[in-house]
């Protein structure tokens, strides 16, 4: 499945795990500004802020995975089988299809006060894409420098959470992730206090603080590691050690081909993880098989005009020998 994180030095910080058995051809997108969307009901959006992300390309559409847009505003979409729910479309809402929740906010909205503005008559539709691409059960994180919320449609509508850990993974609803996460409020990076009177022992090995912190591939534990690693991670204010530690971050929650098989035979992996610098508008990102951090920067880009451009992600190794 997929995890999702916020992360702050001097820039914000922003991005995610893609993790599953395949990959869907999905490459590095920047929408410019006058790129046109139609959101139906909602009407046509002619010209908007400019976008970068990770998206699958269909008929000339960018399906977006995560994104941040050139005012510094961050979404991803995560899955979230069994529990999203879509409706038929209502009258007196704003109603969206699945797909259209990334680029709607990100093309109008500049932080994530104004993009809560917009969801709070939100629906979302039960639209497909195409036959070939029917909607995606989806819950979503949207950040910025200073906040952080998570969206969630189930059986009984639209629900907006604040999301003070900066972390989303999938499975269960949110509210009971947070609601597990006590479980694990002992966890410290220090070494434990023996508490046991009259009873001596020693630290026979560092980190013992962290026992307990749960090591399966569950979203829900998943959820808990990420929490424990972004809240206690240290690095330098530079962008090469910011960048690089919250790749170390997620590395905590990465997937290795081959220890979680799925229904049909195949094993999830992580096919990518990224890092969006959002005050430079930079798209990091690694493969499962290309461990070196590449870059894609919005700034490169012509931003004025109407079509889409796209960077295909390199996954072949690259490997730097030194001698």
């Amino acid at each position: 499945m997929c995890t999702a994180l916020t992360y702050k030095t001097k820039d914000f910080y922003f991005g995610r795990t893609l993790d599953y058995e395949h990959s869907f051809g999905e490459a590095i997108t920047i929408t410019p500004r006058r790129f046109i969307f139609d959101f139906g009901t909602l009407g046509v959006m002619q010209r908007h802020y400019a976008i970068i992300g990770m998206a699958h390309l269909a008929e000339n559409y960018p399906l977006y995975y995560d994104a941040v847009n050139e005012k510094g505003l961050c979404i991803a979409a995560l899955n979230f089988v069994g529990n999203a729910e879509y409706f038929e479309t209502d009258a007196g809402k704003n109603n969206l299809a699945s797909y259209e929740i990334i680029p709607w906010l990100l093309g109008q909205c500049a932080t994530v006060k104004e993009a809560r503005k917009k969801l709070e008559n939100a629906n979302i539709t039960n639209k497909l894409f195409s036959k070939e691409l029917p909607p995606s059960a989806l819950h979503w994180i949207i950040a910025d420098k200073t906040d952080c919320i998570t969206i969630e449609q189930v059986r009984d509508g639209l629900k907006i959470y604040e999301n003070y850990v900066g972390v989303l993974t999938n499975n269960p609803p949110f509210p009971m992730q947070m609601l597990n996460l006590a479980n694990y409020m002992q966890l410290s990076p220090k070494q434990p206090e023996n508490r046991f009177d009259g009873i001596a022992f020693s630290h026979y090995s560092r980190g013992m603080g962290a026992m307990g912190l749960p090591g399966d591939l569950s979203s829900s534990s998943r959820f808990v590691r990420a929490v424990f690693t972004r809240h206690n991670s240290k690095s330098g204010p530079e962008e090469a050690a910011s960048v690089g530690q919250f790749f170390h971050i997620l590395e905590t929650v990465s997937q290795t081909n081959g220890c979680c098989e799925t229904e049909n035979g195949e094993y999830e992996k992580t096919i990518y993880s990224s890092c969006i610098n959002a005050n430079k508008g930079i798209y990091y990102y690694t493969t499962y098989n290309n461990r070196q951090i590449t870059a894609v920067d919005i700034k490169n880009e012509k931003l004025e005009g109407s079509t889409l451009i796209s960077h295909t992600p390199i996954t072949t190794e690259q490997i730097c020998f030194q001698n």
